[in-house]
């Protein structure tokens, strides 16, 4: 039997995928203790983003391919732990955060709060701590989506901080949690600037591998404002295939990029639909448009997400799919997203020495 040497195991690991950046794991950094004991592989990986569902495949892959390339009977232990990003600097009630993402969209009407409640619970159910934070002051939904009943107010603590409302394991705070539902926020820019500032900072978050921000469609005050203001991780555009929606999102990806924020990928929704009678698949608003512009901006399709009609019933009762039917295809669509997302992040978190510089935007 030839003796193996650690470096004989790098040599392999370097062949070794992950499965969701498709970039092996000695590139990756992921290795955390590698061991030749008794001419047996002793090797643990941490991998820097939440993939409870996987932690299993993924251990049976690397063993298989260990075994493959000559290492007989390697132990091989797989855990995971959420990388900050280098770019939170923020303190008070934010510097518990690790990353924020902004989960944003060119125009309405493209189903970008829906991912935006979807994704955070699959992170949360992937094993990370989560929250969500509704900014869009004109029309916020996520009181509606998480099923929050219209008496439940945010705790108000020191009569200056909130206590952000939990639901489904995740910590939530919205405009909408401290208005009446039929009110309408008749703010000018400035106004709703200052009332997602207030929102953003004066929640006690505690500590969070995850702040997904539920971003008000287009590409105005308030989107400027925020990446002016605070330190967002990545940024997570949503869009579907049509042109017209796809023309408004690469106005989002030109914003982001203005303001020096890293794209993390796109999301095109209602990619596909199913007939329920036939089980004829459609693309009604078109197909790969999303795939091309992710191309086109050198940045990754993160998920492409099917027309269904039970995503839309499942937030309009309040329970999102992946809470709804965590086992079914809908929610396996949502815990890819979520686990390229966070890869991609993870990625971004390992090249990103500083905080990014803000360009302002002329007027």
């Amino acid at each position: 039997m030839a003796v193996i040497t650690e470096q004989s195991v790098y040599v392999a690991l370097g062949f070794i995928m992950d499965p969701f950046l498709q970039r092996d794991y000695v590139s990756l950094k992921a290795i955390e203790t590698l061991s030749v004991v008794d001419n047996r592989v002793q090797l643990s990986l941490k991998l820097g983003y939440p993939a409870a569902s996987m932690l299993g495949k993924i251990t049976l892959h690397v063993k298989t391919q260990l075994q493959a390339a000559g290492f007989e009977d390697p132990e091989v232990r797989v855990v995971t732990d959420v990388v900050a990003s280098p770019s939170q600097t923020a303190e008070g009630h934010l510097s518990g955060i690790k990353n924020i993402i902004s989960v944003a969209s060119g125009k309405g009407g493209v189903g970008k709060s829906t991912t935006a409640v979807n994704l955070a619970l699959a992170l949360h159910a992937e094993g990370a701590s989560v929250g969500i934070l509704d900014a869009d002051i004109y029309g916020p939904s996520q009181r509606t989506m998480l099923g929050v009943a219209d008496d439940v107010k945010p705790e108000l603590v020191d009569e200056k901080y909130l206590k952000p409302v939990i639901r489904m394991g995740i910590k939530s705070m919205s405009v909408g949690y401290l208005s009446e539902e039929k009110a309408p926020m008749i703010w000018r820019g400035p106004m709703a600037t200052r009332m997602l500032s207030q929102l953003m900072e004066q929640t006690i978050w505690g500590d969070l591998d995850y702040l997904v921000i539920d971003m008000p469609p287009g590409t105005g005050d308030i989107q400027i404002s925020l990446a002016q203001k605070i330190s967002v991780s990545g940024a997570v555009i949503v869009s579907t295939p049509q042109q017209v929606a796809l023309i408004d999102a690469r106005k989002g990806i030109e914003m982001f990029n203005k303001v020096g924020i890293p794209v993390l990928g796109i999301v095109e929704n209602m990619a596909t639909h199913i007939c329920s009678n036939c089980g004829h698949e459609e693309s009604i608003f078109g197909a790969h448009g999303a795939e091309a512009m992710a191309k086109e901006y050198q940045v990754a399709l993160l998920g492409s997400l099917p027309l269904d009609s039970r995503i839309r019933e499942d937030v309009d009762q309040g329970l999102p799919t992946v809470a709804s039917d965590p086992t079914g295809p809908l929610t396996a669509a949502y815990t890819s997203l979520a686990h390229n997302v966070a890869a991609q992040l993870w990625q971004l978190n390992q090249t990103t020495p500083v905080s990014p510089e803000i360009v302002m935007l002329e007027e």
